[in-house]
């Protein structure tokens, strides 16, 4: 099943100011959407409405799926084993019986498996996130939401995150990711929205928005100037 999303009149105030909105947006229901735009352009908290961690202001979100998971820029482990972290997923939807099977091969996948029984909070950055990356995607979620997933991670642990993530998508997971990396953008993204002051000034294809930004902003943005 695919998973569409859309907004309409979407806006979210805090403080007495409007920091996201109104927006109207029709994501693919397939593929990998990137989220761009400079800092407080309102990036992550139109990721967190979505995900339904916060409460619009006013506004409507139409998802076609209600199974959704979501990845953060710092990674959130469990006080537990790397291996607990999934299989407290796991055995959520699948029988006793396979559970240990599963996460081994998961744990394999990531090249975690020599670190089964360690706690998952003594792991590095990177290895975190790739734990973090695999509990999501063991819940078999229909839409993946990812904050600024490699912010902090290595280039080797960038792209091993960003190959698990293009996988995911062919497989059928809707994704949509926060990036500040244009490198990573021009990798992995379907189609671009780029956000400024809270409002969309564009969603395009990648390509187009790359070879050919509409917007003053997004033109500013991708040439390294500041954005006004």
């Amino acid at each position: 099943m695919s998973a569409g999303v859309t907004t309409h009149g979407l806006a979210f105030d805090a403080g007495g100011n409007r920091r996201v909105g109104p927006l109207d947006l029709d994501l693919p229901a397939t593929g990998i959407t990137v989220l761009m735009g400079p800092n407080g352009a309102g990036k992550s908290l139109l990721l967190r409405l979505l995900h339904g961690l916060i409460t619009p202001t006013a506004g409507q979100i139409k998802i076609s799926t209600d199974r959704q998971a979501m990845v953060f820029q710092k990674p959130v482990m469990l006080r537990r084993s790397v291996a607990e972290n999934l299989i407290f997923v796991l055995k959520r939807r699948h029988p006793r019986a396979e559970v240990e099977g599963r996460c081994r091969n998961i744990l394999r996948e990531i090249d975690l498996e020599a670190r089964a029984g360690q706690p998952a909070r003594a792991l590095s950055g990177g290895e975190q996130q790739r734990l973090a990356l695999a509990r999501a995607l063991a819940t078999e979620p229909e839409l993946l939401f990812l904050d600024e997933p490699t912010a902090s991670l290595d280039p080797a642990s960038t792209l091993a995150i960003e190959a698990t993530v293009m996988r995911a998508a062919a497989e059928g997971t809707k994704v949509v990711l926060v990036t500040h990396d244009t490198g990573q953008a021009r990798r992995v993204a379907g189609d671009v929205v780029f956000l400024h002051k809270g409002m969309v000034c564009e969603h395009s294809l990648a390509a187009d928005f790359f070879d050919s930004p509409v917007s003053e902003q997004a033109r500013a943005y991708l040439d390294g100037r500041i954005v006004l």
